[in-house]
């Protein structure tokens, strides 16, 4: 007995890295997995090699479990509901959602023109709409719940130098999720954000990632425990949760909001000059 056995999973961005990783995790456990992959290089061009999910889905079918490869782009309203309906047109339902879909195109601010802003954007953040929208709604309708997994960024949580398109789009995505999970808890639907750390083709050329040592202690298949833990019912009712995850460590990560201090008189109106003198209490430690 698996602990996924009898639910259906997609996985967007699956045909390599972290998402192949996830969907092995998830078929081992006996989820039936939509393998989203519309193929192509890490910044998002060349895309129509539909090798990447057809490989990833045949390798779970080998190994005795059941996959079907999916194209559609994420980028788009129509290719998020198609990926979808891919789940529901070939297992009858869905029941997880992960997205986890992503290209990269660094440049520093200045040097980020609309032609790399725009891609990052529409792939990262407008995909985990895209696909979370019509995941949702299906999920509300059937009433039996669901879990939804959306991929963050410690690029976007804590900032990241030359990734401002990557980082606005990875703090959207936090964001987005903890909207989802609130609208969500009325309906069972559970809503996670993951903040990965691992050596993949995304981010194999960044600096520091060059430590062949790194292969293993910083592997993409130690990122899916977790997915698999969230996705089941071991996690019970949790919900709305931000983790950072990657080299055998897991930690939750939070926005956190120092007590900081009241004025009371003069309406509350503050000088710049009082703001300076109380700024030591308004810092968090």
């Amino acid at each position: 007995m698996g602990l996924l056995d009898g639910k259906v999973a997609l996985v967007t961005g699956a045909g390599g890295g972290l998402g192949r990783e996830h969907v092995l995790a998830l078929a081992k456990e006996g989820a039936s997995v939509v393998v989203n992959d519309l193929g192509g290089a890490r910044d998002g061009s060349g895309a129509g090699s539909v090798s990447m999910a057809d490989l990833v889905a045949e390798e779970v079918n080998a190994a005795g479990g059941k996959a079907i490869a999916n194209y559609d782009s994420v980028a788009s309203v129509e290719g998020g509901e198609a990926i979808v309906n891919a789940a529901i047109d070939g297992f009858g339902k869905l029941d997880i959602c992960v997205n986890n879909a992503g290209i990269l195109r660094d440049k520093t601010i200045v040097k980020t023109t609309e032609d790399l802003w725009d891609p990052v954007i529409a792939v990262h953040l407008k995909g985990t709409y895209a696909v979370s929208r019509p995941a949702f709604a299906h999920m509300k309708e059937r009433g039996e719940g669901g879990v939804i997994i959306n991929t963050s960024s410690t690029s976007g949580l804590n900032g990241n130098f030359g990734q401002s398109n990557y980082g606005a789009a990875k703090a959207g995505i936090a964001g987005f999720t903890r909207c989802l999970a609130l609208e969500g808890k009325r309906h069972g639907i559970r809503c996670f954000s993951l903040a990965p750390v691992a050596l993949t083709r995304l981010t194999d050329d960044l600096p520091g990632m060059q430590d062949d040592s790194l292969k293993e202690r910083i592997a993409p298949g130690l990122v899916s425990p977790l997915v698999v833990f969230l996705a089941s019912e071991l996690s019970g009712e949790m919900t709305n949760k931000t983790f950072y995850v990657g080299g055998g460590r897991i930690a939750e990560m939070r926005v956190v909001t120092a007590d900081g201090v009241q004025k009371k008189d003069e309406g509350g109106l503050w000088s710049p000059e009082e703001i300076a003198a109380r700024m030591p209490e308004i810092l968090l430690d």
